[in-house]
């Protein structure tokens, strides 16, 4: 991926207002675990059985079917990974939850894109609206100062590029530096030493 195919793919994603960003960075796996759960393992192995099926980055808008809407799966954002995750993994639909909470409580969620009602299509794919939810599940938890304290099945948020949201599950695989993270920022979806690559702005552990 040139330098100029990556800036083009990262002014898509801020375009598309909170979907997630844009970069890749290869990570180094090995075979320790960290300790996790059942759901936990579920959760990261359904994550995990989307790379290589998902193959590319979309940000674009795209009108969905509700509930259980989804863009084909060869293509597909951040947030995308862990939405299907948790559909394969427990038939929990995060379009569904995610709109009748933005209707029962519109005004706590993030007014970033000059909507006056929640849209069912988009919504559950944006990252801060998902960190929203999340936090008004009780689903927050304190972010480790490093790598360390990490849990398999984690979801980590984080800005890329300066202002640009981004999602992913934290893997039971361990990198150089911390848990591998699954996750889609350019090139699909993949497992990645990334973690600490950018600010983390939330950790959040939900139905595992």
């Amino acid at each position: 991926m040139t330098m100029m195919t990556e800036r083009r793919t990262f002014l898509l994603g801020l375009t598309t207002a909170g979907l997630c960003s844009f970069r890749t960075r290869a990570g180094h796996a090995s075979p320790n675990r960290p300790q996790g759960n059942d759901r936990a393992g579920k959760l990261v192995a359904h994550a995990r059985a989307q790379i290589g099926v998902t193959l590319r980055y979309d940000p674009a808008y795209t009108s969905l079917l509700f509930p259980g809407g989804d863009v084909p799966r060869e293509k597909g954002v951040c947030t995308d990974v862990m939405i299907r995750a948790y559909r394969d993994a427990f038939g929990i639909d995060l379009q569904a939850l995610v709109h009748a909470d933005m209707r029962k409580a519109f005004a706590a969620y993030p007014k970033k894109w000059g909507l006056a009602r929640p849209d069912r299509s988009i919504d559950h794919r944006r990252v801060p609206n998902l960190a929203r939810f999340f936090a008004r599940m009780g689903a927050e938890r304190p972010i480790p100062p490093g790598g360390e304290g990490w849990q398999p099945g984690d979801i980590f948020t984080s800005i890329v590029g300066g202002n640009a949201p981004h999602i992913g599950i934290v893997s039971d695989r361990i990198g150089a530096r911390a848990p591998l993270v699954l996750h889609n920022i350019g090139r699909g979806a993949r497992e990645e030493d990334a973690l600490l690559d950018w600010p983390i702005t939330g950790r959040f552990r939900w139905k595992v």
